[in-house]
């Protein structure tokens, strides 16, 4: 068994049935990523538009594409034919924008909101605020080819695991609120939280997708 495969067995451990992994490749060569689909995983988050849509044609058509990073309105049209999952959608224009690059390719597709939850001011993220705003405004009444199905959140990076763990809990709690609030273009099931240093602490507080890079493939060069 190949390291990859070793990596991946431990962390389907961890989670134990309780939530999605998501292989992040960024900067990743696509024969890992073939090395991971072959242990299994048919979950990938990509950071860059730009990787994402040139290893996409390059792995098995079942392969599911999380955007994960920061997506800017103008790279949308390029990823809007085969993305299964936007996990980082932090305002309505952007929110419109997938909405008009699905709708070219007779699509809905699925999209969550970044909440910022961490004390780092690098991070993107509505607030918990700007989020009841979106999801009670009228305005996505007028987006029939998005479909929001949950919130995702960075927690600061520290050694705190007090802190991490509040902040997880934190965005729970909203999510849980959020989650009575169901509409034809909103329908909650997933809240993406922890990454390859606290993904465990994640699943204990209620995360049903963890993003995992380094523990999975080793450390970005």
């Amino acid at each position: 068994m190949g390291v990859i495969n070793e990596n991946i067995a431990t962390i389907q451990r961890v989670i134990n049935g309780r939530a999605t992994l998501i292989a992040v490749t960024k900067t990743k060569p696509v024969s890992l990523l073939q090395e991971a689909y072959d242990a299994g995983c048919r979950d990938f988050g990509e950071n860059r538009v730009q990787e994402m849509v040139e290893k996409q044609p390059q792995l098995p058509a079942d392969v599911r594409w999380h955007q994960i990073g920061h997506l800017q309105t103008n790279k949308v049209k390029y990823i809007a034919p085969f993305v299964a999952l936007i996990h980082s959608v932090d305002s309505l224009s952007l929110l419109t924008e997938i909405n008009k690059q699905a709708a070219k390719h007779g699509r809905v597709i699925d999209c969550m909101l970044q909440i910022f939850i961490a004390e780092e001011e690098t991070k993107f993220g509505l607030s918990p605020d700007e989020c009841r705003t979106l999801l009670h405004g009228l305005e996505l009444g007028a987006l029939p080819n998005i479909r929001l199905v949950g919130l995702m959140g960075l927690a600061t990076n520290t050694d705190n695991e007090d802190q991490v763990r509040q902040e997880f809990r934190g965005l729970k709690q909203l999510y849980d609120e959020l989650c009575v609030n169901q509409r034809p273009n909103v329908n909650f099931s997933e809240l993406s939280m922890g990454m390859s240093g606290d993904y465990a602490l994640a699943i204990e507080e209620g995360s049903t997708m963890v993003r995992v890079g380094s523990a999975i493939f080793g450390s970005r060069s």
